[in-house]
């Protein structure tokens, strides 16, 4: 944990602010000297302070770590409410962040498999498709 200690620099360019999409929009430089990386969770923390907003209300993505480290560079959002977050945020994002709940699905490749093998009973009642392949055979 003496990682946290370190100090971190928050640089924000090319701001935006985004009326139509109620959210203020930036680069962020983060420079974090004698540290690999910084926390998500942690520049949401710093950039709700920065621009007095709620933590929930701000959204960071993107970051990339510059070769030879100490300085990443991502992008942030910032909403003018939770409601705005919520509608036009994506979900994937949402859930991230622990705003919403993630969809759980069976994965592509058995919903894939689920749909050829009901291509096999074209025509007859998709219940009975087990019974009429043994029949088959």
């Amino acid at each position: 944990m003496a990682d946290r200690e370190q100090p971190v620099t928050l640089r924000t360019r090319k701001f935006l602010r985004n009326a139509l999409l109620q959210r203020k929009q930036m680069v962020v430089d983060v420079l974090h000297p004698n540290r690999a990386n910084v926390s998500k969770d942690e520049l949401r923390s710093k950039l709700s302070e920065l621009y007095k907003a709620d933590k929930t209300q701000v959204s960071v993505f993107g970051f990339r770590t510059q070769y030879g480290g100490g300085k990443s560079t991502g992008f942030a959002l910032i909403y003018d409410s939770q409601e705005a977050l919520k509608k036009f945020e994506p979900h994937y994002r949402l859930v991230r962040i622990g705003e919403a709940k993630k969809i759980e699905k069976p994965s592509r490749q058995q919903r894939k498999q689920r749909k050829n093998r009901s291509k096999e009973f074209r025509g007859t009642a998709k219940t009975k498709g087990a019974a009429t392949k043994d029949k088959k055979k």
